[in-house]
């Protein structure tokens, strides 16, 4: 298999790919994360992954380069990661009782060409009460995270129902992915270590 690269700095999209079984680099994208002017949620998340795919892509032409998004979106507004402590809890907030969706797009660049797969899933949250969200927003964990929570952390403990995939909350549709790098020719099992021989 040729190089691959990950076009992020997440250490959970890293642990979801080291889970698959995959050797790779890690290389963060820099690029512009601000929404279009009535960009759809889905649009700007699926474009996010492939901007950072092809800006990593053009320092590894020779690599095959995985690029991600994930938002949160409540109605049709897209939370992003909190500036403060103050907006963690109100997002927490808002989220509390509802039901939102987490949209994580997975885009595999090699030199420009990009192809991308959306992953579209509902999570509910129970009903949050002021001192948890407080004791939440104190752990520190909300701080780095679309929606001001971590499914795969202590904020596990909110989600009442979730309809779709696991991991593309977590950060990385591990389907999608697997399915991106069969189709470009890397089957992921092909990179499986063997321990027994039929």
């Amino acid at each position: 298999m040729m190089p691959l690269v990950l076009a992020s700095q997440s250490p959970r999209r890293a642990d979801l790919l080291k889970q698959m079984g995959l050797s790779f680099e890690v290389m963060p994208a820099d690029v512009d994360e601000t929404p279009r002017p009535g960009e759809p949620a889905a649009e700007y998340v699926a474009r996010l992954a492939c901007d950072k795919a092809r800006a990593v892509s053009q320092a590894r032409p020779e690599a095959w380069v995985l690029g991600s998004d994930t938002s949160v979106v409540l109605g049709n507004e897209i939370l992003g990661k909190p500036a403060d402590a103050d907006e963690a809890r109100a997002t927490l907030a808002r989220l509390s009782g509802q039901t939102h969706q987490v949209m994580t797009a997975v885009a595999l660049a090699r030199r420009q060409d990009c192809q991308v797969r959306l992953v579209v899933t509902d999570v509910r949250f129970r009903t949050l009460t002021a001192e948890e969200i407080h004791a939440y927003v104190n752990s520190g964990e909300p701080m780095d995270k679309a929606g001001s929570y971590g499914i795969q952390g202590l904020g596990g403990i909110f989600v009442e129902s979730l309809q779709g995939s696991y991991s593309a909350v977590v950060g990385l549709p591990l389907l999608e992915t697997a399915a991106l790098l069969a189709n470009a020719g890397c089957p992921v099992w092909t990179h499986w270590p063997r321990h027994l021989e039929s």
